[in-house]
């Protein structure tokens, strides 16, 4: 299989759509053979987004307490991890990073609430505080769960330009990380939120137990949502989690980079960021992993930490790659 999918990449064909069977023998491909698979990835990066590195800031806007038992998660209701838990940041805390967003000519700010379902009143509050936010125009990203379509037009008459939504991981090893919720239910939520006019954010995590097959079905899901954003995230095991001792050691940075190269072919045109795990995985590899993703995170995940937003900066400088100045409505 694999000196066809060399031949295909080769001779690569925007009007390609990949099977599912591609799909897996990219994934598969030997080591030696990356380096055509990363070149052939640039030259769509490239197309499509220049030598940019989009930038995002996350705050953590409510954390922990979550009804949700998502087997990765610190803030599940499973979890025993000892994270700080609040139901609503401070406005010092949120405005604060609101305003360095600005200040850094950062391409975005995301705020993640946990928990699946919110009061009207909550709704509100939250509408409230991203009509603030958005004074200087900033591009506004919101992790939250499941809404009420009322909830969702409240959002978007606030200013709310993109909601994450993740599938995080294929339909048939879904029920392995959650039970409490389904992928349907995924499924159904993004549709919505799409039919109200919402940017969408929608990537997985990989390195949870699934096989390649599930990376590839997660994928060809996620192409026919096309988000604006797809967030590959590598699994961090987290003390306390059910995923806690989870052998990790197949997430070569071959192997990752693979995953990510394969996002890019199957949805050229959207950011394809590298989240949760960048700093682990890719560490010394940046300029190879910039050739494939245009969008990072900078300053931690939600519960974990992570690379500076000085530190990210200079590092994307000395990659070859420019940092991507696009903090309002005009981009």
């Amino acid at each position: 299989m694999a000196e066809p999918i060399i031949t295909l990449l080769e001779n690569w064909d925007e009007t390609h759509t990949l099977t599912r069977d591609e799909a897996i023998a990219i994934l598969e491909l030997p080591d030696e053979q990356l380096p055509q698979l990363i070149e052939t990835a640039y030259v769509l990066r490239t197309k499509y987004k220049g030598k940019k590195v989009s930038i995002q800031l996350l705050t953590n806007v409510r954390s922990g307490n979550c009804s949700q038992n998502c087997a990765y998660c610190a803030q599940s209701c499973e979890s025993e991890a000892p994270i700080e838990k609040y139901r609503r940041v401070s406005d010092e805390k949120l405005y604060g990073d609101n305003d360095l967003v600005d200040e850094k000519h950062l391409a975005r700010h995301c705020i993640g609430l946990s928990g699946i379902r919110f009061t009207d009143a909550e709704i509100e509050d939250l509408a409230a505080r991203i009509r603030k936010m958005k004074k200087n125009d900033t591009q506004i990203c919101c992790s939250i769960g499941f809404l009420t379509e009322k909830q969702a037009q409240l959002l978007k008459d606030a200013g709310l330009n993109r909601i994450n939504h993740n599938l995080n991981t294929s339909r048939s090893f879904y029920p392995n990380i959650c039970s409490t919720h389904t992928y349907e239910q995924r499924i159904q939520n993004i549709r919505m939120l799409k039919g109200i006019g919402f940017e969408m954010c929608c990537g997985g995590i990989i390195g949870m137990g699934e096989s390649h097959g599930d990376v590839a079905d997660m994928l060809m899901d996620i192409r026919e949502i096309h988000p604006e954003s797809v967030p590959i995230n590598f699994l961090l095991p987290i003390e306390g989690t059910r995923l806690a001792n989870r052998d990790i050691s197949g997430l070569t940075p071959e192997y990752c980079l693979k995953v990510l190269c394969l996002a890019r072919l199957m949805v050229p045109t959207s950011d394809i960021r590298c989240a949760a795990g960048r700093e682990v995985y890719f560490k010394g590899i940046e300029p190879t992993l910039f050739k494939v993703v245009d969008s990072i995170f900078a300053s931690g995940y939600l519960t974990a930490g992570g690379q500076g937003i000085d530190d990210t900066l200079r590092m994307i400088q000395e990659a070859g790659f420019t940092g991507e100045l696009e903090s309002t409505d005009e981009e």
